[in-house]
């Protein structure tokens, strides 16, 4: 035998017409043929992109699974609302005000941390569950058998831009896409004459990372949010003062008409399709706008339920008609509302950032959240509408135990917060994770941001890991490559 004769085996091609080596490729081949059956059956293997039509890029389209809740409505506080004056109550803090946390940091964010300091306000049992909630929210405090509360978030930042861009785009830098960006990319809306993601900015001003917590990112630009409240209409819906509405008719029928001899000349064009689909959008708002933004129509019992009628707090009132405007955009089929409590950074003054004066900031940022807040809680109730309207409050992270050193304020903590949900499909009366006995960490069932998208997500009838983006050569989501959905709190 010629021992330079070449051997059968997995280096040579031949090898592979071997019997042994035939029938066991074979056997693997056939496996795989049945795994991917299987995939097949149970839509694993479909097509994860949405599949959109240029034409109508808000038309509304299917999730991956079917979806519990319809529509979301988030109410975001800016500024880092405090978890130890609102809803996550801490005995052993009061027991241990005005002593030094052993083991503690010297410093925090902003400087040398002082004693602890007990909750700056009194908490007592709420609803038939019993949940400790804070005084400072006597109406929220009413929702508690309604909602499920999640202590355990964590945030990847403690600083307030790139925290607020972590909470609405799953990521800490500029450049992402919004929830409601993802959302409405992933499902449209089942209104066709407003937008289909809505962002209401505080009648204080914009949140302090602004346009990057309803922007599109990479996603097309047709799924950005459309900002506007009850007191900051939309720009530019109405035609100048010397073209008459015949005239302005007849202009927008013109342009109709050579827009679709344009799109039919290039029916491959979806960039053309889109910014013609864009403009009849625009159009189409002229008239839905200024309708959905009347308030006038609302019973006088309603602007009182929410607060809307107190000439004595104007922010208050103003902030109550935005709560309104929510639930009346909501009620139209909008996909995605982001209620916005609170601006940008000002000390405190303008949000939830109670550094120096915690309590007399919180008084007046209490007494503008909590009647408007919860009236637009029970009103969606009443109508029917969390029937398929998912409720998230939260913000961008929570607060400190100790006091400043030399201040009677709380210091930024991305290490264990609250966020709390409503409506279709949660759990009624229930939380979830535990932070430490001080307040400071979460210590069981340690959630992030991630998690809580994730959620929100399924909630809608989508997979997180299977919402993507092709961008830059990478398959982008909005819970990058982690997360999880917390099914603890799911009904």
């Amino acid at each position: 035998m010629n021992s330079n004769a070449p051997t059968r085996g997995p280096r040579y091609p031949l090898g592979l017409l071997d019997r042994r080596s035939f029938l066991g490729k074979t056997s693997t081949g056939l496996s795989s043929v049945a795994l991917t059956s299987l995939l097949q059956q149970d839509q694993l293997l479909a097509e994860d992109k949405p599949k959109i039509d240029s034409r109508q890029p808000h038309a509304p389209r299917p999730g991956h699974f079917r979806p519990q809740a319809k529509n979301v409505l988030v109410i975001f506080c800016a500024g880092a609302c405090s978890q130890l004056e609102t809803w996550d109550y801490k005995p052993e803090l009061i027991k241990q005000d005005g002593k030094p946390l052993e083991g503690g940091p010297p410093v925090t964010f902003q400087g040398p941390a002082g004693n602890l300091a007990r909750p700056q306000y009194a908490f007592r049992p709420r609803g038939e569950s019993g949940k400790m909630v804070s005084d400072m929210l006597p109406h929220l405090g009413e929702v508690v058998d309604d909602v499920a509360f999640v202590h355990t978030l964590t945030s990847k930042s403690n600083t307030h831009g790139p925290a607020e861009n972590f909470l609405s785009t799953g990521f800490i830098l500029d450049g992402f896409p919004s929830m409601g960006a993802w959302l409405t990319y992933a499902l449209g809306s089942e209104n066709q004459d407003l937008p289909a993601f809505v962002a209401i900015p505080d009648p204080r001003g914009v949140p302090q990372a602004s346009v990057n917590n309803w922007g599109p990112g990479f996603l097309p630009a047709v799924y950005q949010g459309t900002p506007f409240s009850s007191t900051q209409p939309v720009q530019n819906l109405k035609p100048p003062a010397d073209v008459t509405g015949s005239d302005d008719l007849a202009a927008r029928r013109l342009l109709e008409t050579l827009n679709q001899r344009h799109l039919q000349a290039n029916p491959g064009d979806d960039q053309l399709a889109a910014r013609i689909a864009s403009y009849e959008l625009a159009a189409r708002m002229q008239l839905s706008v200024p309708e959905i933004s009347d308030l006038s129509t609302e019973p006088e019992y309603l602007l009182k339920m929410y607060g809307a009628d107190d000439t004595q707090n104007t922010t208050k009132a103003s902030f109550a008609k935005n709560c309104i405007l929510a639930r009346r955009l909501i009620e139209k089929g909008v996909r995605f509302v982001q209620l916005f409590n609170g601006a940008y950074a000002s000390g405190g003054k303008l949000n939830w950032d109670g550094h120096q004066a915690l309590k007399d900031q919180y008084d007046v940022h209490g007494a503008i959240m909590d009647q408007p807040a919860a009236a637009l809680f029970w009103d969606l109730k009443q109508r029917g509408l969390l029937e398929d309207t998912l409720v998230v409050w939260c913000t961008e992270f929570g607060r400190m135990p100790m006091f400043q050193k030399g201040a009677k304020g709380r210091d930024h903590n991305p290490q264990g917060f609250t966020a709390w949900l409503g409506g279709a499909g949660v759990r009624k009366g229930v939380s979830h994770g535990v932070t430490d006995e001080l307040g400071f960490k979460a210590v069981e069932d340690v959630l992030s941001v991630h998690d809580l998208n994730a959620t929100i997500l399924h909630l809608l009838g989508l997979d997180h890991t299977r919402l993507t983006f092709r961008h830059n050569g990478l398959e982008r989501r909005l819970t990058d490559v982690h997360g999880h959905v917390i099914h603890e709190i799911l009904a």
